[in-house]
């Protein structure tokens, strides 16, 4: 049998996809798929979902006029096909590394982006906005949004659904159900129905019913368009979107090209109502390990194409997720209070480990952080000790929830903020910058920074004791620095401070993780005459106010360091330092924070030295606070 000609190469970008018969794009799909392993098993990544959309993304492509017609992927973590489609192949082994293509969505990256994304269940929100600013415009171009069935638990996702209706006519959604959580079985028959209710014919008798109810008595009409909707419903599993105003088509299968491809021509030519696609689709389809694995290949480092193995790193410390897991389920079994909260992060959070021994106390909302934070506060309000263990960027998004629900009240919520600082390869979206500032900012709040690991066992244990209040303690991505951890840590003392090395000349005043660093640019100033004090504030709030005024009181200079924007743990030092009026007499300080800027994805020890929070970084500070030359001292700018 010969082989076939190979079709990727060809595509350039989506108009060339469009010159291809349907037939041919079953083919493109395959070499697509195999593009996108070949190209994450160099640069790790997200693999699973990608390898669900593949031929979803080609059927997009080949039916709309991209990117005149607006494409909108929720998250954007699956979009690794459609980069390679829209004129980015060349550059898809550069995906997640420094000066390469981001690993998600970008706007800056490709006129196909029209929208970033990393976040989850903004895409109908963003897609709505694109829709009225069409129709502001006269124009009639198509707007699509692709979400998953896990960020259709997110609220806002509702939100956005629940105002398009009354907003647009012309607005298609992609609901690319990949647990089956929604679908029921799909095959030949569904299909069929799936191309029956979005096609012309039953479209136009559609109309024809509405036409002829639009003259009956009120009563009468409602009660047939509701007979219309929920005889559908019934067959297809939409009155829950019909409710929202929704045209709903599905579900079919998201990996039969000749089920796809009509239903997408057909729901083009909808202009009356928005229009929702329940696709089903299979995480990792189409690679075996991926298919095979309990979280279908989700993220990835590199691995072999042929077994699936993925690399191993060197053996070190555990991680500080796994430190923190593993302190939980220790106190938990002192306590029975305890419990954990996570918003669809178990294994990403370390609540896993809570979970094996606990699973009744532990509760995985999805995506979903403003219910998790509120969820927590009645939790607390009723007696419980609750962890809600949630990542630093996606804390964010249940701020509201954070100052109202749980500050205001003064609840003794406690948040475990994992992913503190910056995150390497998943780059600004996902980095921890603003949690310092935004929870430093709340009355009331006790918010720890864990420097090594021994230091967030004694956080979780400090955590467990605030009874009167919220805490948050802070920890990064990674492993520890190897520190030995007690078999049940001493919770530490509100607001202390400790003084891990004792100089003259200047203080290093650290705020988490970059204590090790600290104490390398201590070394290094050391050898070029200069001694350094090193010390740990452990809390951003409260300050220990005595250790920082004996600080500055007993050295030239102060320097502050810190994983976090400005406004932070730097700001707070600077303005108590102020209404002292320690100020006022001269004193030398440097507040180092990361960049006022995002920074791009990069390996995290290149981005720390380019924020200058690095040893050489913290040193040339040290030395710029003294009024030494950095030149003759021989430390970098």
């Amino acid at each position: 049998m010969p082989l076939k000609t190979p079709l990727l190469d060809t595509v350039r970008s989506p108009a060339d996809l469009r010159q291809l018969p349907p037939e041919r794009l079953r083919q493109v799909a395959d070499e697509l798929r195999a593009e996108t392993i070949d190209a994450v098993s160099v640069t790790g990544g997200h693999l699973g979902s990608g390898l669900a959309v593949v031929e979803l993304t080609v059927a997009i492509h080949a039916v709309f006029d991209t990117p005149d017609d607006i494409l909108i992927w929720d998250v954007g973590h699956q979009a690794y096909p459609h980069k390679i489609l829209t004129g980015r192949r060349d550059r898809i082994r550069t995906l997640r590394q420094g000066g390469g293509l981001s690993g998600f969505t970008k706007r800056a990256e490709s006129p196909y982006d029209p929208f970033g994304a990393a976040h989850a269940a903004t895409s109908i929100s963003a897609a709505l906005g694109f829709c009225v600013a069409r129709d502001r415009q006269g124009r009639d171009n198509k707007v699509i949004a692709v979400i998953g069935d896990g960020s259709m638990s997110a609220g806002m996702a509702y939100e956005a659904m629940n105002n398009a209706a009354e907003t647009t006519r012309q607005l298609i959604v992609v609901l690319n159900d990949n647990d089956m959580s929604i679908a029921p079985p799909v095959g030949g028959m569904s299909a069929y129905m799936a191309r029956l209710v979005s096609g012309g014919g039953y479209q136009s008798l559609r109309k024809l019913g509405k036409t002829v109810a639009g003259a009956l008595p009120r009563p009468l009409k409602e009660a047939a368009r509701k007979a219309e909707e929920y005889a559908r419903g019934m067959v297809t599993g939409g009155t829950l979107f019909e409710e929202l105003g929704f045209y709903y088509v599905g579900p079919i299968d998201g990996h039969d090209m000749d089920a796809l491809v009509p239903v997408l021509e057909n729901v083009k030519g909808i202009t009356d109502r928005p229009v929702l696609v329940h696709v089903v689709t299979q995480k990792g389809k189409g690679y075996a390990p991926a298919e095979n694995a309990s979280d279908k290949y989700h993220g990835v480092v590199k691995f072999n194409v042929v077994t699936g193995e993925q690399a191993k790193g060197a053996s070190g410390p555990p991680s500080y997720t796994k430190v923190f897991g593993t302190e939980l389920a220790k106190r938990g079994a002192l306590d029975e209070r305890i419990v954990a909260i996570t918003a669809a992060m178990p294994s990403g959070t370390g609540v896993d480990i809570f979970a094996q021994r606990f699973p009744d106390r532990t509760f995985d909302v999805g995506i979903a952080e403003q219910h998790a934070v509120t969820f927590a506060a009645g939790l607390a309000a009723d007696g419980m000790k609750p962890f809600a263990a949630i990542y630093s960027t996606f804390l964010q998004r249940g701020y509201d929830q954070v100052v109202h629900d749980v500050a205001i009240q003064r609840l003794p919520v406690r948040f475990a903020i994992d992913r503190a600082g910056l995150v390497g390869a998943d780059g600004p979206t996902h980095a921890g910058s603003f949690d310092i500032g935004y929870l430093g900012a709340l009355p009331g709040f006790v918010l720890m920074a864990a420097s090594d690991e021994a230091e967030l066992a004694a956080m979780v244990a400090t955590a467990c004791e605030i009874d009167d209040r919220p805490c948050g303690l802070r920890y990064p991505r990674g492993e520890g620095v190897g520190v030995a951890i007690p078999d049940l840590a001493a919770p530490l003392q509100i607001g202390r401070g400790r003084v891990v090395r004792e100089g003259t000349a200047v203080a290093i005043l650290s705020l988490g993780a970059r204590l090790q660093e600290c104490l390398k640019a201590a070394d290094q100033l050391a050898a070029r005459g200069l001694s350094a004090t090193v010390a740990d504030a452990r809390f951003a709030k409260p300050l220990d106010e005595d250790l920082i005024l004996r600080l500055v009181s007993e050295h030239e200079a102060l320097v502050t360091v810190e994983e976090g924007a400005r406004g932070g743990f730097g700001a707070f030092v600077l303005e108590l330092l102020a209404s002292r009026g320690v100020l006022d007499r001269g004193l030398k300080v440097r507040t180092l924070t990361l960049p006022d800027r995002f920074q791009d994805q990069n390996k995290p020890e290149v981005m720390y030295a380019e924020a200058g929070l690095d040893a050489d970084g913290i040193a040339a500070a040290c030395l710029r606070a003294l009024g030494v030359d950095k030149a003759r001292a021989g430390l970098r700018a």
